[in-house]
């Protein structure tokens, strides 16, 4: 009986965290959408594709966050980082392909 009821709430936590990381995803595939209009704006204008103002303020603004959130604010900060690069990478691609045209 125990052991059923362990595998019912382990069931039940998983089905969560499954909920959640469906969620993520959508989540970042929305931030990306935005970030690509933004790596747009900047081919189109000139400016450079990276922000280290901007990145520091995030980075800052999300360590806050994570902590008021019980999150380890450096796991946060090393998150924000993968995602900063890679949208670095793709605003890189934007102005390399606008610059080729």
């Amino acid at each position: 009986m125990i052991a059923d009821n362990a595998n019912d709430e382990l069931a039940r936590l998983r089905s969560s965290i499954d909920n959640i990381d469906a969620a993520l995803i959508h989540l970042l595939a929305e931030r990306f959408k935005c970030t690509q209009q933004v790596g747009a704006l900047k081919a189109s204008t000139g400016m450079p594709p990276a922000d280290k103002s901007r990145e520091q303020a995030q980075v800052a603004r999300l360590r806050a966050l994570a902590a008021e959130s019980g999150l380890d604010p450096v796991f946060a900060e090393k998150f924000l980082a993968f995602v900063i690069a890679e949208v670095i990478h793709h605003h890189e691609r934007l102005a390399e392909t606008r610059a080729a045209d």
